[in-house]
């Protein structure tokens, strides 16, 4: 930028009032953010030097990334497993350059990182946050466990990088195909909606367990959008998974079941559970209407950023002749092309081998 047009900026700015110039960055300017838990804080500016840390860390980053700016800003994350790197090595080619945090880090470990700001998960506000925030370190927490609180924050993240148009293209994103699938649904009667079954898959311990959300979850919310009865709905669950036995599930007697698996093996499980003599007596195995949940680096029902892929994808399954219009590899081409600019070679090579469940 020449001399001139410098000064010429200058005097356009004094002369409207404007503390900054326009377009510019508003470094040192405070910022006042409430984020969607209603936690406000105040910011010296746009922060240079963002920790994620606490439980449930990917569901976070893989927010944070949708924005292009986090690969420079991110200077230090807490390690919770090997999956969470796999997937960030393949967004930021310089993951391994960040501090990583140990498991279950602590507040001071956090604040010898020196960051401008810290985001956790919601439900990390009293373990970790408070503590945070007696040492005057802004903390901002993510919600994400609805399709409303996931674009409010959002709206945040937004905020945070200081690109509110940036926040716009994501919630769009999320909302065209939301509303896509409610149309395509639209008008059908309470008869015409098959009772569904999500069961979470786990075996640990060597004990095999089958687990139903909380109704307030985003699973309960996929299913109603998509057109489906959930009838884990009767149940009194609150907390967290709760466990159901056989004669629980064959009571349901649901039309479908879908069985997600966080280790990635649902498709094996599935396998399994057709070959049980004891699941041979279900009516869903009877008429093919078992599935194991759409997965690749993560499972697709969680409050994280592929919760728009699985939505679409149970949709497809469950209205399967309202839903045709819908092209699931495609979905996950534009989610990886448009949310996270990845490169179509590098979907091809990073991103598809590694969709597993019942996909195309």
């Amino acid at each position: 930028m020449k001399k001139g047009l410098i000064i010429t900026l200058l005097v356009l700015v004094i002369a409207s009032g404007c503390s900054v110039l326009p377009g510019l960055s508003p470094a040192g300017q405070k910022i006042e953010i409430t984020d969607s838990t209603g936690h406000a804080v105040t910011l010296g500016g746009v922060p240079e030097r963002i920790v994620i840390a606490g439980r449930a860390t990917f569901m976070v980053q893989d927010a944070i990334y949708l924005f292009e700016d986090a690969i420079q800003k991110v200077i230090a994350l807490e390690s919770r497993n090997q999956s969470a790197l796999n997937f960030l090595q393949v967004v930021d080619p310089g993951i391994n350059d960040k501090e990583m945090l140990e498991t279950n880090v602590g507040p001071e470990q956090i604040a010898a990182a020196q960051g401008d700001l810290v985001i956790l998960k919601s439900f990390m506000a009293e373990q970790l946050g408070e503590p945070l925030e007696q040492l005057s370190i802004p903390v901002i927490y993510l919600d994400l466990e609805t399709p409303e609180a996931f674009y409010q924050d959002i709206n945040v993240l937004g905020q945070v990088f200081g690109k509110p148009d940036r926040a716009e293209e994501i919630i769009n994103f999320y909302q065209e195909r939301v509303t896509r699938v409610e149309e395509l649904v639209f008008g059908i009667g309470p008869d015409q909606k098959p009772e569904v079954l999500i069961l979470k898959y786990s075996d640990k311990g060597g004990e095999v367990a089958f687990s139903v959300p909380p109704v307030s979850w985003l699973q309960t919310s996929m299913v109603e959008i998509s057109g489906g009865s959930p009838v884990w709905k009767s149940l009194e669950v609150s907390g967290g998974w709760t466990v159901v036995n056989l004669e629980q599930i064959a009571a349901w007697d649901p039309d479908q079941i879908y069985i997600i698996d966080y280790s990635g093996n649902a498709s094996a499980v599935k396998a399994d559970l057709k070959n049980n003599p004891i699941w041979n007596n279900l009516r869903v195995v009877e008429n093919d209407q078992l599935y194991a949940f759409g997965f690749d680096f993560y499972s697709w029902d969680q409050p994280d950023t592929r919760w728009i892929l699985g939505l679409q994808w149970l949709a497809t399954k469950i209205h399967p002749d309202l839903t045709s219009e819908i092209d699931i590899m495609e979905e996950v081409i534009s989610f990886y092309s448009e949310l996270y600019n990845l490169e179509p070679g590098v979907i091809d090579t990073e991103v598809l081998p590694k969709l597993t469940g019942d996909l195309p």
